[in-house]
C-alpha cells in the first residue's frame, strides 16, 4: 500500500535508496502526501529521524535559525504557517525537476548525502589554553546540520534578491547534488572538514 502513495501525491520515493551507510537509518522515505506530523514526535527528541526526510525539510524551513546573527536575513520567510513552507517545498522540487530531469525526491536525498559533514571541531580547555579538537559528527547531527546549512544559505541568497526563496532552495539543492561550491552546505562541509584535518 506504501508504495502506491506517492510524495506531494506527485512523486514516488519507491525507488529511492541511501548509499551512505551512517545515514541509512536516518533519512526515512516512507511517503507522505501531505508530510505533516504535527510535531507528534516531539516527546523523544531521536524519533525526529523516523519522520519522512521531506517534512524535516519544511520544519527546518519554518525555523531556520539564524546565519552570524543576522536573524532578518534567514527569517523574513519564517511567518509559522506549515502551508507557507509545504507549498514553498512542493515548488522547489517542482523547478529541480524541471532543471534535472530526475526525480526530486532522490536528488534531494542524494544533496543530503553530499553535504552531509562527517567531521566537527570542539574546543577542548587544558591548563588555561583552549585548543580545537577534530570529533566524529552523529549522523543525527550531520543531517540536522546540512538542512540548516541549506535553508539559512537559501534565505540569505533570497533576501534583498530578485531571486525568490523557491528558486533560492533549488539551487542550493542542485548545486550540493552536484557537488558544486556555490552550494552553501557543501562550502560548510568542506570548510569545517577542513578545519578538522588541520586541527588533528
Amino acid at each position: 500500500m506504501l508504495s502506491q502513495i506517492k510524495a506531494f501525491n506527485r512523486w514516488d520515493v519507491s525507488g529511492i535508496k541511501v548509499d551512505d551507510p551512517g545515514l541509512k537509518l536516518y533519512i526515512t522515505l516512507e511517503p507522505r502526501i501531505v508530510p505533516k506530523t504535527g510535531a507528534r514526535y516531539a516527546k523523544n527528541r531521536f524519533h525526529k529521524s523516523k519522520i519522512f526526510i521531506v517534512e524535516r525539510l519544511i520544519n527546518k524551513l519554518m525555523i531556520p535559525g539564524h546565519k552570524g546573527k543576522k536573524h532578518f536575513k534567514t527569517s523574513a520567510h519564517t511567518t509559522g504557517k506549515a502551508n507557507k513552507a509545504f507549498s514553498i517545498v512542493e515548488n522547489v522540487f517542482g523547478i529541480i525537476e524541471k532543471q534535472t530531469k530526475e526525480n526530486p525526491i532522490n536528488v534531494f536525498v542524494k544533496a543530503l548525502e553530499n553535504a552531509a559533514q562527517r567531521e566537527e571541531i570542539i574546543t577542548i580547555e587544558y591548563g588555561g589554553a583552549r585548543y580545537p579538537k577534530a570529533v566524529e559528527c552523529a549522523p543525527q547531527r550531520r543531517i540536522d546540520t546540512t538542512l540548516r546549512h541549506m535553508t539559512q544559505g537559501a534565505y540569505q541568497k533570497s533576501f534583498n534578491s530578485k531571486k525568490s526563496i523557491e528558486n533560492c532552495l533549488a539551487e542550493e539543492i542542485i548545486n550540493a547534488y552536484r557537488l558544486n561550491a556555490a552550494s552553501n552546505a557543501i562550502a560548510k562541509k568542506l570548510e569545517v572538514e577542513r578545519q578538522a584535518d588541520a586541527s588533528r
